[in-house]
Protein backbone atom coordinates (compact mmCIF):
# COMPACT_ATOMS: atom_id res chain seq x y z
CA UNK A 1 0.00 0.00 0.00
CA UNK A 2 1.07 3.56 -0.45
CA UNK A 3 1.23 6.34 1.64
CA UNK A 4 1.70 9.89 1.43
CA UNK A 5 2.91 12.29 4.48
CA UNK A 6 1.53 16.08 3.14
CA UNK A 7 1.74 17.13 7.02
CA UNK A 8 4.31 16.21 9.27
CA UNK A 9 3.23 13.91 12.42
CA UNK A 10 5.38 12.09 15.08
CA UNK A 11 7.44 9.06 13.21
CA UNK A 12 6.12 6.57 15.16
CA UNK A 13 2.97 6.79 12.51
CA UNK A 14 5.68 6.04 9.66
CA UNK A 15 7.62 3.36 11.47
CA UNK A 16 4.44 0.84 12.20
CA UNK A 17 3.22 1.82 8.78
CA UNK A 18 6.39 0.53 6.90
CA UNK A 19 6.67 -2.29 9.26
CA UNK A 20 3.71 -3.37 8.46
CA UNK A 21 4.58 -3.71 4.60
CA UNK A 22 3.42 -0.66 3.34
CA UNK A 23 5.65 2.48 1.33
CA UNK A 24 5.13 5.92 3.19
CA UNK A 25 6.67 8.84 0.95
CA UNK A 26 7.00 11.79 2.64
CA UNK A 27 5.15 15.00 1.04
CA UNK A 28 5.38 17.96 3.23
CA UNK A 29 6.03 20.83 0.88
CA UNK A 30 3.31 19.09 -1.91
CA UNK A 31 0.91 21.82 -3.08
CA UNK A 32 -2.73 21.99 -4.12
CA UNK A 33 -1.78 22.41 -7.35
CA UNK A 34 0.76 19.86 -7.52
CA UNK A 35 -1.59 17.18 -6.60
CA UNK A 36 -4.76 18.22 -8.64
CA UNK A 37 -1.94 17.89 -11.53
CA UNK A 38 -1.71 14.12 -10.88
CA UNK A 39 1.33 13.98 -8.23
CA UNK A 40 -0.38 11.41 -5.79
CA UNK A 41 -2.39 9.59 -8.27
CA UNK A 42 -0.39 6.34 -6.89
CA UNK A 43 -1.72 6.74 -3.31
CA UNK A 44 -4.07 4.74 -1.77
CA UNK A 45 -3.98 6.44 1.81
CA UNK A 46 -3.17 9.56 2.97
CA UNK A 47 -1.66 11.19 6.20
CA UNK A 48 -2.80 14.84 6.92
CA UNK A 49 -3.59 17.75 9.72
CA UNK A 50 -4.81 21.01 8.58
CA UNK A 51 -2.37 22.44 5.65
CA UNK A 52 -4.40 20.97 2.77
CA UNK A 53 -8.55 21.06 2.52
CA UNK A 54 -9.76 17.67 0.94
CA UNK A 55 -12.53 18.26 -0.90
CA UNK A 56 -14.11 17.31 -4.09
CA UNK A 57 -11.69 18.32 -6.35
CA UNK A 58 -8.83 17.20 -4.39
CA UNK A 59 -10.76 13.84 -3.90
CA UNK A 60 -11.10 13.31 -8.04
CA UNK A 61 -7.35 13.71 -8.02
CA UNK A 62 -6.47 10.72 -6.01
CA UNK A 63 -8.67 8.26 -8.16
CA UNK A 64 -6.57 5.33 -6.11
CA UNK A 65 -7.49 6.76 -2.92
CA UNK A 66 -8.90 4.24 0.29
CA UNK A 67 -8.05 6.02 3.49
CA UNK A 68 -7.36 9.03 4.91
CA UNK A 69 -5.78 9.48 8.18
CA UNK A 70 -6.41 13.03 9.55
CA UNK A 71 -3.94 13.59 12.77
CA UNK A 72 -5.94 15.51 15.60
CA UNK A 73 -9.86 15.69 16.21
CA UNK A 74 -10.92 18.40 13.66
CA UNK A 75 -12.43 16.84 10.22
CA UNK A 76 -13.69 19.99 9.32
CA UNK A 77 -11.08 20.08 6.12
CA UNK A 78 -12.28 16.74 4.91
CA UNK A 79 -15.65 16.56 2.87
CA UNK A 80 -16.67 13.75 4.71
CA UNK A 81 -19.98 13.54 2.18
CA UNK A 82 -17.25 13.33 -0.88
CA UNK A 83 -15.48 10.48 0.95
CA UNK A 84 -18.51 8.49 1.64
CA UNK A 85 -20.01 8.84 -1.90
CA UNK A 86 -16.01 7.75 -2.81
CA UNK A 87 -15.96 5.04 -0.10
CA UNK A 88 -12.74 6.93 1.53
CA UNK A 89 -12.79 5.78 5.03
CA UNK A 90 -11.66 8.66 6.96
CA UNK A 91 -9.90 7.99 10.77
CA UNK A 92 -8.59 10.48 13.09
CA UNK A 93 -7.50 10.64 16.78
CA UNK A 94 -8.52 13.06 18.98
CA UNK A 95 -8.41 10.46 22.29
CA UNK A 96 -4.62 11.40 21.41
CA UNK A 97 -4.63 14.80 22.90
CA UNK A 98 -8.10 14.70 24.90
CA UNK A 99 -5.91 14.97 27.92
CA UNK A 100 -3.85 17.76 26.97
CA UNK A 101 -6.93 19.67 25.79
CA UNK A 102 -8.30 19.19 29.19
CA UNK A 103 -5.67 19.88 31.41
CA UNK A 104 -4.75 23.19 29.31
CA UNK A 105 -8.70 24.40 29.63
CA UNK A 106 -8.16 23.55 33.40
CA UNK A 107 -5.62 25.81 33.52
CA UNK A 108 -6.72 28.45 31.88
CA UNK A 109 -9.78 28.62 33.64
CA UNK A 110 -7.40 27.74 37.15
CA UNK A 111 -5.46 31.18 36.35
CA UNK A 112 -8.50 33.61 35.70
CA UNK A 113 -10.33 32.18 38.84
CA UNK A 114 -7.03 32.68 40.92
CA UNK A 115 -5.80 36.05 38.84
CA UNK A 116 -2.61 34.31 38.51
CA UNK A 117 -1.59 36.42 35.32
CA UNK A 118 -2.77 39.44 37.19
CA UNK A 119 -0.73 38.88 40.37
CA UNK A 120 2.38 37.93 38.63
CA UNK A 121 2.57 41.29 35.95
CA UNK A 122 1.51 42.89 39.47
CA UNK A 123 4.45 41.74 41.45
CA UNK A 124 6.45 42.41 38.14
CA UNK A 125 6.07 45.90 38.52
CA UNK A 126 6.81 45.96 41.74
CA UNK A 127 3.37 46.27 43.40
CA UNK A 128 2.40 43.70 46.52
CA UNK A 129 -1.47 43.88 46.10
CA UNK A 130 -3.02 41.08 47.83
CA UNK A 131 -6.64 42.14 48.57
CA UNK A 132 -6.78 43.51 44.96
CA UNK A 133 -6.14 39.84 43.42
CA UNK A 134 -8.08 37.80 45.89
CA UNK A 135 -9.10 34.16 43.74
CA UNK A 136 -12.21 32.60 43.83
CA UNK A 137 -12.69 29.08 44.44
CA UNK A 138 -13.51 26.12 41.07
CA UNK A 139 -15.20 23.80 43.82
CA UNK A 140 -18.10 27.06 44.40
CA UNK A 141 -18.66 26.94 40.75
CA UNK A 142 -21.19 25.17 38.06
CA UNK A 143 -19.49 24.52 34.62
CA UNK A 144 -21.21 24.34 31.80
CA UNK A 145 -20.14 22.21 28.98
CA UNK A 146 -21.52 22.77 25.50
CA UNK A 147 -20.44 19.50 23.19
CA UNK A 148 -20.28 16.36 25.01
CA UNK A 149 -18.06 14.26 22.73
CA UNK A 150 -14.35 12.78 23.43
CA UNK A 151 -12.73 16.54 24.35
CA UNK A 152 -16.04 17.79 26.39
CA UNK A 153 -16.08 14.49 28.41
CA UNK A 154 -12.50 14.47 29.26
CA UNK A 155 -12.93 18.07 30.45
CA UNK A 156 -15.53 16.69 32.90
CA UNK A 157 -12.93 14.03 34.02
CA UNK A 158 -10.56 16.95 34.57
CA UNK A 159 -12.90 18.70 36.43
CA UNK A 160 -14.35 15.66 38.49
CA UNK A 161 -11.55 16.00 41.10
CA UNK A 162 -12.21 19.81 41.58
CA UNK A 163 -15.60 19.62 43.69
CA UNK A 164 -17.23 21.74 41.36
CA UNK A 165 -20.85 21.20 39.73
CA UNK A 166 -20.56 20.08 36.13
CA UNK A 167 -23.40 19.88 33.83
CA UNK A 168 -23.10 19.45 29.98
CA UNK A 169 -25.40 19.96 27.32
CA UNK A 170 -25.44 18.28 23.91
CA UNK A 171 -27.70 18.74 20.90
CA UNK A 172 -27.01 15.39 19.23
CA UNK A 173 -26.89 12.88 22.57
CA UNK A 174 -28.38 11.84 25.49
CA UNK A 175 -28.27 9.18 28.20
CA UNK A 176 -24.79 10.54 29.24
CA UNK A 177 -25.24 11.55 32.78
CA UNK A 178 -23.09 10.02 35.45
CA UNK A 179 -21.63 11.09 38.98
CA UNK A 180 -19.06 12.73 36.83
CA UNK A 181 -21.14 15.09 35.15
CA UNK A 182 -25.22 15.98 35.31
CA UNK A 183 -26.97 16.14 31.48
CA UNK A 184 -29.17 19.15 31.25
CA UNK A 185 -31.52 20.84 29.26
CA UNK A 186 -30.40 23.47 26.54
CA UNK A 187 -32.17 26.44 28.73
CA UNK A 188 -30.77 24.87 32.10
CA UNK A 189 -27.41 25.03 30.67
CA UNK A 190 -27.77 29.14 29.79
CA UNK A 191 -29.47 29.32 33.21
CA UNK A 192 -27.77 27.52 35.87
CA UNK A 193 -23.80 27.72 34.40
CA UNK A 194 -21.18 29.95 36.14
CA UNK A 195 -18.75 28.71 33.23
CA UNK A 196 -19.08 27.72 30.22
CA UNK A 197 -16.56 25.69 28.15
CA UNK A 198 -17.29 24.98 24.45
CA UNK A 199 -16.17 21.48 22.77
CA UNK A 200 -18.07 21.11 19.55
CA UNK A 201 -17.00 20.20 16.22
CA UNK A 202 -16.69 23.27 13.27
CA UNK A 203 -19.60 22.76 11.18
CA UNK A 204 -21.53 24.75 8.95
CA UNK A 205 -24.02 24.82 11.78
CA UNK A 206 -21.94 25.78 14.18
CA UNK A 207 -19.95 28.26 12.33
CA UNK A 208 -20.96 31.75 14.43
CA UNK A 209 -23.11 29.68 16.47
CA UNK A 210 -21.66 31.69 19.74
CA UNK A 211 -23.27 35.16 18.79
CA UNK A 212 -25.04 37.87 20.58
CA UNK A 213 -28.29 36.30 20.54
CA UNK A 214 -26.59 33.15 22.12
CA UNK A 215 -24.68 35.42 25.04
CA UNK A 216 -27.89 37.18 25.62
CA UNK A 217 -29.65 34.03 27.03
CA UNK A 218 -27.51 33.24 29.77
CA UNK A 219 -29.03 34.03 33.38
CA UNK A 220 -25.48 35.32 35.49
CA UNK A 221 -22.66 36.51 33.86
CA UNK A 222 -20.33 33.91 32.54
CA UNK A 223 -16.26 33.03 32.31
CA UNK A 224 -16.34 31.94 28.95
CA UNK A 225 -13.88 29.51 27.22
CA UNK A 226 -13.21 28.24 23.92
CA UNK A 227 -10.76 25.24 23.02
CA UNK A 228 -12.45 24.20 19.85
CA UNK A 229 -12.33 26.59 16.69
CA UNK A 230 -12.26 29.85 16.33
CA UNK A 231 -14.49 30.33 14.09
CA UNK A 232 -17.86 28.90 16.43
CA UNK A 233 -17.38 32.30 18.32
CA UNK A 234 -18.27 36.03 16.24
CA UNK A 235 -15.72 37.91 18.33
CA UNK A 236 -17.93 41.10 17.94
CA UNK A 237 -20.34 39.15 20.21
CA UNK A 238 -17.80 37.99 22.24
CA UNK A 239 -16.75 41.40 22.96
CA UNK A 240 -19.93 43.28 23.51
CA UNK A 241 -20.65 40.46 25.92
CA UNK A 242 -17.92 41.39 27.75
CA UNK A 243 -18.52 45.00 27.56
CA UNK A 244 -22.26 44.40 28.34
CA UNK A 245 -21.20 42.43 31.31
CA UNK A 246 -22.76 39.06 30.24
CA UNK A 247 -19.62 38.02 29.93
CA UNK A 248 -16.93 38.55 33.22
CA UNK A 249 -13.51 36.82 31.71
CA UNK A 250 -12.71 34.81 28.36
CA UNK A 251 -10.55 31.80 28.17
CA UNK A 252 -9.58 31.40 24.34
CA UNK A 253 -7.25 28.82 23.35
CA UNK A 254 -8.85 29.67 19.08
CA UNK A 255 -9.38 32.76 17.74
CA UNK A 256 -12.00 32.84 14.31
CA UNK A 257 -8.91 34.71 12.40
CA UNK A 258 -7.47 31.95 12.12
CA UNK A 259 -6.02 30.97 8.44
CA UNK A 260 -7.71 27.28 7.01
CA UNK A 261 -4.41 26.08 7.95
CA UNK A 262 -4.76 27.15 11.77
CA UNK A 263 -1.07 28.04 11.28
CA UNK A 264 -0.98 31.98 11.63
CA UNK A 265 -3.43 34.39 11.31
CA UNK A 266 -5.53 35.88 8.27
CA UNK A 267 -6.97 39.37 8.39
CA UNK A 268 -8.43 42.33 6.22
CA UNK A 269 -8.04 45.51 7.67
CA UNK A 270 -11.61 46.06 9.37
CA UNK A 271 -10.54 42.63 11.10
CA UNK A 272 -7.54 43.66 12.20
CA UNK A 273 -8.97 46.39 14.20
CA UNK A 274 -11.36 43.70 15.54
CA UNK A 275 -8.12 41.37 16.58
CA UNK A 276 -6.55 44.97 18.15
CA UNK A 277 -9.86 45.45 20.14
CA UNK A 278 -9.47 41.79 21.47
CA UNK A 279 -5.93 41.38 22.06
CA UNK A 280 -5.97 44.58 24.63
CA UNK A 281 -9.20 43.30 26.25
CA UNK A 282 -7.97 43.31 30.15
CA UNK A 283 -10.32 40.41 30.43
CA UNK A 284 -9.14 38.07 27.10
CA UNK A 285 -6.64 35.52 27.64
CA UNK A 286 -5.45 33.57 24.86
CA UNK A 287 -2.86 30.87 24.04
CA UNK A 288 -2.23 30.16 19.94
CA UNK A 289 -4.34 27.00 19.48
CA UNK A 290 -1.90 24.72 21.54
CA UNK A 291 -4.08 22.99 24.25
CA UNK A 292 -3.80 20.19 22.25
CA UNK A 293 0.32 20.09 21.58
CA UNK A 294 2.18 18.29 24.37
CA UNK A 295 5.29 16.23 24.07
CA UNK A 296 2.79 13.25 24.92
CA UNK A 297 0.36 13.73 23.04
CA UNK A 298 1.96 14.53 19.25
CA UNK A 299 3.33 10.81 19.84
CA UNK A 300 -0.41 9.68 21.12
CA UNK A 301 -2.13 11.16 18.24
CA UNK A 302 0.48 9.29 15.40
CA UNK A 303 0.30 5.94 17.56
CA UNK A 304 -3.43 5.91 17.46
CA UNK A 305 -3.99 6.48 14.02
CA UNK A 306 -1.10 4.17 13.00
CA UNK A 307 -3.50 1.35 15.80
CA UNK A 308 -7.02 2.78 13.23
CA UNK A 309 -5.20 2.15 10.36
CA UNK A 310 -3.85 -0.95 11.01
CA UNK A 311 -6.71 -2.34 12.59
CA UNK A 312 -8.86 -1.70 9.30
CA UNK A 313 -5.94 -2.21 6.11
CA UNK A 314 -3.23 -4.42 7.84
Amino acid sequence: MLVAFIDTVHSILKERLTAAGMTCEDRFKISREEIIAGALTHIEGLVIRSRITLDAELFNALPNLRWVARSGSGLDNIDLNVAQKRGVKVVNSPEGNMDAVGEHALAMLLNILHKINKGNQSVHNRHWLREEHRGEELGSKTVGIIGYGIMGSCFARKLSGVGCRVIAYDKYKSGFGSEKVEEVTEDQFFSESDIVSVHVPWTAETKAMVNDEWFSRFKKPIIFMNTSRGAVVKTSALLNALDNGIVRSAALDVIEFEGRSLEGLELSKDRAELLEKLLNHPEVTITPHVAGWTVESYKKLSSILADKVLLKFR
